[in-house]
């Protein structure tokens, strides 16, 4: 028999995507599987689609909570599978992907599955996802953290080593457990695989869609809150001057597992990142100064040359960085 799959859906007030996302599931027919729907006291007709499908639904509540990583906590309380992941309620599976995942874990090695999925907008597919990124050196992946939550599959026994969803975040408690996850196991016993599961769907009033200084500022947290786990306090106070989410709690370490040299490594390809995310919006001076406060020897070679080949760039004026992108765009 294939291994035991918990999905957990977390709701509220998404009456007019709700009824897809559970028949999403429930139409995959997989004979071994848990589903946990968590309302948070949804006032539209949320309830009345749950209780159409009640009878297929393992468990499920409606009741006033404190957000979407409080009902993701619930559902995983309940939650009794070998293989876990949440689907929100504005998103689908795609025909036949449970089975994919159960089978991908009939692998007893396997922790996590990394898939892809569609990118969906008004009923019209925008693109193909990239899916979680899994990069050689374990510092790039944990300091880029770029997690696909919904087609990223779990083995349930790594989550209860972890532990819970921090709750008081509320835009990257994906990219905090997947951090997590990789400081406690490393690289090993993951599998990415190009299969298409999901239909992630963007719409105007989705937190992914409008509240991107908010998911940066949280971000921001993270490795703030790992560069002082790890002792770095300079690196701290460039984090702080950048802008940090408020409401963080957490105990006194979260992100353990790292020797002090891979966290130092995890930090410069996080400025990496912001460096280059401000290049491509051509804000060419806040990106030297992440440039120019990194520690080369920190990279490989490929990354290196990344970044001398944009170091170079930005000598001149952003008309000519957009020549040379719309040059390369002409070759393709």
């Amino acid at each position: 028999m294939l291994s035991r799959l918990s999905i957990i859906t977390p709701s509220y007030n998404q009456a007019q995507y709700l009824e897809q996302t559970i028949d999403s599931v429930l139409s995959q027919n997989y004979q071994n599987l848990e589903y946990i729907v968590i309302d948070g006291g949804s006032t539209d007709n949320s309830i009345e689609i749950i209780k159409k499908y009640e009878k297929h639904i393992s468990y499920w509540i409606s009741e006033k909570d404190n957000g979407q990583s409080h009902a993701i906590n619930k559902g995983l309380a309940k939650a009794k599978g070998e293989v876990i992941n949440w689907l929100n309620s504005d998103d689908y599976y795609l025909p036949g992907a449970l089975k994919t995942v159960g089978e991908y874990f009939q692998d007893h090695q396997l922790n996590v599955l990394c898939a892809k999925g569609k990118v969906v907008k008004d009923g019209k597919q925008l693109k193909i996802s990239s899916g979680t990124d899994i990069y050689s050196e374990l510092a790039k992946t944990i300091g880029w953290a770029r997690i696909d939550q919904p087609e990223t599959f779990f083995r349930k026994s790594c989550i209860d080593a972890l532990g819970l969803i921090n709750e008081s975040l509320h835009y990257v408690m994906d990219k905090e457990l997947w951090m997590r996850y990789l400081c406690l196991y490393g690289l090993q016993n993951i599998r990415k695989t190009d299969e298409l599961l999901i239909a992630f769907r963007l719409h105007g009033s989705s937190k992914t869609t409008n509240q991107q200084i908010l998911f940066e500022e949280e971000t921001n947290i993270l490795y703030y809150k790992l560069a002082q786990e790890y002792g770095f306090q300079a690196i701290q106070e460039e984090i702080m001057k950048r802008g940090v989410g408020g409401g963080y709690k957490v105990g006194t370490e979260v992100f353990k597992g790292l020797d002090n040299k891979v966290a130092f490594q995890v930090l410069q390809y996080f400025f990496l990142q912001k460096a280059l995310r401000l290049y491509a919006l051509n804000d060419f001076a806040r990106c030297k100064e992440f440039l120019n406060r990194l520690d080369l020897s920190s990279f490989s070679n490929e990354d290196k040359a990344e970044i001398q080949k944009i170091s170079d760039r930005m000598k001149y004026p952003v008309a000519f960085k957009k020549l040379i992108n719309w040059y390369n765009q002409i070759r393709k």
